[in-house]
């Protein structure tokens, strides 16, 4: 009886540690499965504001984003990443440089 006990204990524990495990990777810090990609109505006005602030090639944006309504990763020529952040008239309020470390 007090093996058939420890084992229920046991594996409840296991499915409670993998369920918050779970819980922290879909709702740890970085949010790119929640990411909505700007519109295409308004991604050629964004995309030219960020790369006039940044030249480079865009490799990803966003509407909504936590900093701004806008934002647009530009990739520089030298392989830097520069989050340029922009709001809902596409002017440009901040850009950062990316630091892949804290990742």
């Amino acid at each position: 009886m007090k093996r058939r006990t420890v084992i229920t204990l046991t594996t409840a524990g296991v499915l409670a540690a993998a369920g918050g495990t779970a819980i922290a990777a879909t709702s740890g810090g970085d949010d790119d499965a929640t990411d909505r990609p700007i519109p295409k109505a308004a991604l050629e006005q964004a995309e030219a504001a960020a790369l006039a602030d940044t030249p480079g090639r865009v490799t990803e944006t966003e509407v909504g984003d936590e900093e701004s309504y806008y934002e647009v990763e530009v990739t520089r020529p030298d392989g830097s990443q520069v989050d340029v952040q922009l709001d809902r008239d596409f002017t440009v309020v901040s850009s950062t440089t990316d630091d892949e470390k804290d990742d």
